[in-house]
C-alpha cells in the first residue's frame, strides 16, 4: 500500500483570462494518509474547489507535484488520468452531472458499466446502497422527476458504489436538510471505516467539518490551519 492517499508538493495554480491573473492556490503543500476523513473549509474563492480539480486530475497543477496513491499526476497523459479517475477515484459534485436521460438507477450505475461489471451485480450493489441513504423506490425516476436533495443523493451514490480508494466531494451536503445530510454523512463514514475510502470534501457545512476527522481551512488560495478533530494541530 502507498504511504499516502494524496500527497501535494508546493503546488501552485493560476488562471488567466486575458491580461487578468487570478491565483487560485499559493504552494500547497499537503499529505493525506489512506483511510482520512477529511474536510477542506473556507472562503468563496479560497481554492477549496480548484485543490479538487487538482487531486482528481480534472485540472492540471502550473508547478509542484501533485501524487495520488504514489502517481504523479503531471506526468500522466489525458487517457492514463482518465483510466486512474475510472478505476480509483469517485466524484460528488455540486451541480450533480446527472444525466438526463437516464434512470436514477442508471445514473448511480453508469460508472460500474464502464468498469465491466455484469448487469445485475450493478443492479444490486446500486440498489443496495439506494435503500441505505433514502432513494428506495426512486430507482426509476429521471433527474427532472427528483427533488434537488434526491439528484445529490443520487450523485454520492454514483461516486460510492464503485468504492474506490479516494472520493472527492464538492459541498456533498449543499442541498440536503440536515437529517438527509446526517444520514448521508452517516453511509459516508460507513463506507471510510469498511474498505478505507478515503475522503476529501469541500464543504460550508458546520456538520461536514464536526464530523471530519481532520479539517483544513483554506484563504487566499493557501492552508491557513490544519487540525485533526480532537483539536490538536497536524
Amino acid at each position: 500500500m502507498t504511504e499516502w492517499a494524496v500527497e501535494l508538493k508546493d503546488v501552485k495554480k493560476t488562471y488567466r483570462t486575458g491580461p487578468i491573473e487570478v491565483p487560485a492556490l499559493r504552494g500547497i503543500t499537503l499529505r493525506v494518509a489512506p483511510g482520512e476523513f477529511l474536510a477542506v473549509a473556507g472562503p468563496s474563492g479560497s481554492g477549496k474547489t480548484t485543490l479538487l480539480n487538482i487531486i482528481g486530475g480534472l485540472d492540471r497543477a502550473d508547478a509542484g507535484e501533485v501524487l495520488v496513491e504514489g502517481r504523479n499526476l503531471q506526468l500522466l497523459s489525458t487517457g492514463e488520468l482518465a483510466r486512474l479517475r475510472l478505476q480509483r477515484l469517485g466524484f460528488v459534485f455540486q451541480a450533480y452531472n446527472l444525466l438526463p436521460v437516464l434512470t436514477a438507477l442508471e445514473n448511480a450505475e453508469f460508472t460500474l458499466l464502464l468498469q465491466g461489471v455484469p448487469v445485475e451485480q450493478r443492479k444490486e450493489r446500486v440498489q443496495k446502497l439506494f435503500s441505505e441513504i433514502g432513494l428506495a423506490n426512486l430507482e426509476h425516476r429521471r433527474p427532472g422527476e427528483l427533488s434537488g436533495g434526491q439528484q445529490q443523493r443520487v450523485a454520492v451514490a454514483r461516486a460510492m458504489v464503485t468504492e474506490p480508494a479516494l472520493i472527492l466531494a464538492d459541498e456533498p451536503t449543499a442541498n440536503l436538510d440536515s437529517a438527509t445530510a446526517t444520514a448521508l454523512l452517516e453511509v459516508m463514514e460507513q463506507l471510510n471505516r469498511a474498505h478505507n475510502t478515503t475522503f476529501v470534501y469541500s464543504t460550508h457545512d458546520p456538520l461536514v467539518m464536526e464530523r471530519a476527522r481532520r479539517l483544513i481551512r483554506m484563504r487566499d488560495g493557501q492552508i491557513a490551519s490544519d487540525v485533526a478533530h480532537a483539536g490538536q494541530p497536524l
